[in-house]
């Protein structure tokens, strides 16, 4: 295969990745429950994990025994500082917090850690809308006194969110 044939297919990949914003960008939001949650510091909800911003990035992971997760929430944890300047970002599992913490502290993640327990949010918010623990991400907005999903997709082999894929 030549260097241009290789080319050519990245320009198309370009090309859909931004028709694929495009579509994300203008995709309907739905209202979603103020669900409950568990961290370190004691209950919390969905509402309160704005923390005072307009929206919400939630990382889906499926806990400390899954590898690719580990894999996301390394990749990811470089480029908090900077998701974290324009929204609120948080990691949640079905892992207790002291089992987040931990793991977390041994990848030297920064991320707020959020569980879910496998309760109502991990079976009603999952990306793969089966009901699984699945990893992905979600972005909420708050309008008011109403949470919104506005986006949910999915982590994959060589999905567009890690990076270490592509090399």
């Amino acid at each position: 295969m030549s260097l241009e044939k290789i080319q050519q297919v990245e320009k198309e990949i370009f090309e859909l990745t931004q028709k694929l914003n495009v579509l994300r960008a203008e995709s309907p939001s739905s209202e979603v429950p103020d669900y409950g949650f568990t961290t370190l510091q004691g209950d919390t909800t969905l509402r309160q994990l704005f923390a005072g911003r307009r929206h919400l990035m939630v990382i889906h992971n499926m806990g400390q025994a899954c590898r690719y997760c580990t894999l996301w929430g390394d990749g990811i944890n470089g480029f908090l500082p900077h998701l974290e300047s324009v929204l609120s970002v948080v990691l949640i599992s079905k892992d207790a917090p002291e089992v987040q913490r931990r793991f977390a502290n041994s990848r030297h993640w920064q991320f707020q850690m959020v569980s879910h327990a496998g309760g109502a949010f991990m079976q009603e918010q999952s990306p793969s809308r089966q009901g699984d623990n699945a990893p992905g991400v979600s972005l909420y907005e708050l309008q008011g006194d109403k949470v919104l999903l506005k986006n949910s997709s999915k982590f994959g082999p060589y999905d567009q969110f890690f990076s270490i894929w592509h090399l």
